[in-house]
């Protein structure tokens, strides 16, 4: 399947096409050579019917498939996607598809990374994987789950233009939806007609803006929130604040001036039905994909009535995609991570810290917190030490306390190595954020900062922490609706309005979607990125990674399969976890066996004679 560098997708009807019908771009980079012609892309797609058939002709899968018909919870707890709003009224919608407890329901997770790893080459290679939601929560975020679908070339970023790559997908998921294919079940031994259906895209913001259309710059940044986004222009940025909007009317702080100087009488905004949206995209003009000479080099305007859309996504093709709750899911790794990273480079005060001298000159053009108020003195300007960061010696001992965190193996970084000269922390990844916003931060502020703040920032974190749990009260939940809104305002009393980026403006709307879709941790990116990091490993030609990995994806699925029908083997079914203990030898006495496996190099030490006394 070939691409040109318009972003035009040579297939079907075009197959034989040898120039772009859009701006003549030719297909080939060189077509006058008379030996093998080389495309200028090629996208290559793994079909998806294949793969879920295989997953009905193994007994050992096909049983997992009926999971979700099965194991509903009953007792008020969230512990999968089909215990979500938005899985259930699917099935009211569309009764006929929910009946067939072997249809299967799609999640679709779209990023890229550099398959070169730590070089400085830039390339951006974009995979699309789908996971199936009708296995158990144990199964539905392993590897073994997911289907690497397709493999967007680089070395740039689709963006908005993703959606043309996307095209041999949407056009099988249209069939699988519409018609369906035949299977047959292995475990009952009969044949049934399978239909397949998207759920939900899984994805960072910047790629969530890709993939629905909704840029996510701008004072309109929020996709829920739409027009109303509750924003504000500070000194060179924008500012998400002003979120006592969402408290009841007579609440407090709505007639307070310690936010902005300002009372606040603005409604909530009113939540964004499917029959709203559609009719904004309505309004939208046709927009050709790709880089041609009609655009020029002068990026387009858009005008008032298309508020943040860029484009119609490709989605909405499929005749249930305007129908769902939830399309594209606000990913809380990422969200998670960044607010975590200006919290940890406000306390800091590091190159991360969001207080900053055009911080302090917004409170005064606001009127509030005079005390944080830059100061002038013989033509310099002094920034006076503020409540919510540590002093140089609070912030020497903070910096101990993480270096001295021992944590259980397997289960975060050292952070030993990250801390800098005993005054700064960096070289943390995702899940180091996860950590430390949940587990460390809460600890760590206490007895360093002031009350209000420390109580503050560990509501936050227990938000986050109550979030992330592995099953979900409904009542716990909807309660947590309504909390984060009090979260956000005391932090807005805190902290200057350049802290509040629209990282920190998303939290408001976690709760309501984990209410929509389930448990968090099978709707964010941890596993699709430590996948991605398998696909990077398949790279043994550097002049050809996308091939590489197309190689080393089909061997792997081919393994794979066959593994389920091999006995007396360790395979990634059978495999023992990490922390597996070894067990009882019954050829050994007990006396001399361990129930535990090293997990480091054997290493003999000779003990002191003055050791050997003490243990006796």
């Amino acid at each position: 399947m070939l691409v040109a560098m318009t972003v035009f997708c040579f297939l079907k009807k075009n197959a034989l096409m040898q120039n772009c019908p859009i701006c003549n771009e030719s297909r080939w980079v060189d077509k006058n050579t008379k030996e093998k012609k080389v495309p200028q892309k090629v996208l290559r797609y793994f079909p998806l019917t294949s793969r879920l058939r295989r997953k009905y002709s193994s007994r050992f899968t096909t049983k997992d498939m009926t999971w979700h018909h099965i194991g509903r919870s009953t007792d008020g707890l969230m512990r999968h996607p089909v215990d979500g709003k938005a899985w259930q009224e699917f099935d009211k919608k569309y009764p006929n598809f929910a009946k067939e407890p072997r249809n299967v329901r799609l999640g679709l997770a779209a990023d890229g990374f550099n398959p070169f790893g730590n070089m400085s080459l830039t390339y951006s290679m974009w995979p699309v994987v789908l996971t199936t939601y009708n296995t158990p929560p144990w199964l539905c975020m392993k590897e073994s789950s997911f289907m690497l679908t397709l493999l967007i070339p680089g070395p740039k970023s689709p963006d908005k233009d993703i959606d043309v790559f996307l095209r041999p997908l949407v056009d099988e998921l249209k069939i699988l939806w519409i018609d369906g294919v035949q299977m047959r079940d292995a475990s009952t031994k009969t044949v049934f007609t399978m239909r397949a259906a998207l759920l939900w895209t899984i994805n960072d913001y910047p790629a969530h803006s890709s993939l629905s259309g909704w840029s996510g710059q701008g004072y309109k940044a929020c996709p829920t929130c739409n027009a109303d986004t509750p924003s504000c222009l500070v000194t060179n940025k924008i500012a998400f604040i002003g979120h006592r909007r969402f408290l009841t009317k007579n609440h407090k702080w709505r007639d307070s001036l310690l936010f902005n100087g300002k009372k606040e009488t603005r409604d909530p905004p009113k939540p964004l039905t499917n029959i709203l949206m559609l009719k904004q995209l309505q309004s939208l003009p046709n927009r050709v994909p790709g880089k041609h000479p009609s655009h020029g080099c002068v990026k387009r305007k858009r005008v008032t009535s298309e508020l943040n859309w860029t484009k119609n996504s490709i989605f909405f093709e499929l005749d249930y995609w305007s129908s769902l709750l939830l399309r594209h899911n606000i990913n809380i790794m990422h969200v998670e991570k960044n607010v975590c990273e200006s919290l940890l480079g406000t306390l800091l005060m590091n190159e991360k810290s969001k207080d900053t001298p055009k911080a302090r000159q917004d409170l005064e053009n606001m009127g509030i917190r005079k005390n944080l108020w830059l100061t002038r003195n013989n033509n310099k300007v002094y920034q006076p030490h503020a409540p919510y960061s540590f002093t140089p010696t609070d912030r020497i001992h903070f910096c101990k306390f993480i270096k001295g965190v021992r944590l259980p193996d397997g289960f975060g970084s050292n952070f030993k190595n990250k801390v800098s000269n005993d005054s700064n922390i960096i070289g943390l990844k995702s899940h180091d954020y996860h950590i430390l916003m949940q587990r460390l931060l809460p600890i760590g502020v206490q007895g360093y900062l002031a009350a209000n703040i420390s109580i503050a920032i560990v509501d936050l974190s227990t938000l986050f922490q109550k979030l992330c749990a592995l099953s979900l009260d409904m009542k716990d939940t909807k309660k947590a609706k309504k909390e984060v809104i009090k979260i956000l305002c005391n932090l807005e009393l805190i902290y200057p309005p350049a802290f509040f980026d629209i990282m920190v403006h998303l939290v408001l709307h976690l709760p309501e979607e984990a209410i929509l879709g389930g448990p968090v941790y099978m709707r964010w990116m941890y596993p699709f990125e430590r996948y991605m990091k398998k696909l990077k490993a398949y790279v043994r030609n550097k002049a050809r990674p996308e091939g590489s990995i197309a190689e080393g994806y089909v061997a792997d699925e081919a393994l794979t399969f066959c593994s389920m029908y091999l006995e007396g083997m360790q395979t990634k079914f059978n495999r023992p976890d990490r922390n597996a203990d070894a067990g009882i030898s019954k050829r050994q006495l007990h006396v001399f066996s361990s129930q535990c496996r090293p997990i480091s190099k054997k290493k003999i030490i000779s003990l002191s004679e003055e050791t050997r006394k003490s243990l006796e």
